[in-house]
């Protein structure tokens, strides 16, 4: 409801969907690592994982603000598999709060969302991450520019970090050229190996720089 919290209904002060306590308790992911937002423990000071240092990704950075647990989880089943309007606003707000930090200088000059295959998008009838990709792109004031997704790949669940990166393998392309910053966008990021695939994809059409970004990250067990 406006003027209300859409997690506790108490009234907001600030034009937003949150009151001040309820977006303080949201499971951030605070401190992660700056390469793939793998969540890291409090105190280290280290900001890249152990991971990234072996077999860093091919994006430069990853913004990923939230964690998948709790409301946010329940938000993104609601957005992911009902497309429910007010989780995908919620969840979108909350994306471009996390974004406000982000210097000019930073910003990407577009962004990609993740694509579905063609079988996958007639089933379930609505992308996520393009929903997503394409509204953020309209408050930045940059193009959103689609990828295709060359074959239905198998499903990620059960496989680790590198057989999922084997499963992506050219799995992706982009039939334009792309400018020198570009943002990857995907609801949630688990391993990263699909954001890694498309990053392989846009360094092909000519990007020189590449971010991953998602609302929330799965840790690693």
């Amino acid at each position: 409801m406006p003027g209300h919290c859409a997690f506790c209904l108490a009234n907001t002060q600030e034009a937003k969907p949150w009151c001040e306590a309820c977006l303080l308790e949201l499971p951030w992911n605070l401190p992660a690592c700056e390469r793939c937002a793998e969540p890291l423990p409090a105190g280290l000071a280290r900001q890249i994982c152990g991971a990234c240092l072996k077999e860093p990704p091919l994006f430069t950075r990853a913004r990923v603000p939230l964690l998948y647990r709790e409301q946010i989880a329940i938000l993104v089943w609601q957005f992911k598999f009902s497309a429910s309007p007010r989780a995908g606003t919620l969840l979108l707000e909350l994306m471009e709060h996390a974004l406000e930090e982000l210097p000019p200088s930073r910003r990407p000059q577009a962004l990609v969302s993740v694509p579905l295959h063609s079988k996958r998008a007639r089933a379930r009838g609505f992308n996520q991450a393009d929903w997503l990709a394409r509204r953020l792109a309209g408050r930045l004031d940059i193009p959103c520019i689609e990828a295709r997704r060359l074959r239905a790949t198998p499903s990620q669940r059960g496989l680790d970090r590198r057989k999922r990166r084997r499963n992506l393998r050219g799995a992706f392309v982009l039939e334009a050229p792309l400018p020198s910053r570009v943002a990857l966008v995907d609801d949630v990021m688990t391993t990263g190996a699909t954001l890694n695939a498309l990053a392989e994809a846009c360094l092909s059409a000519g990007a020189g720089e590449v971010e991953a970004w998602a609302i929330a990250r799965t840790p690693r067990e």
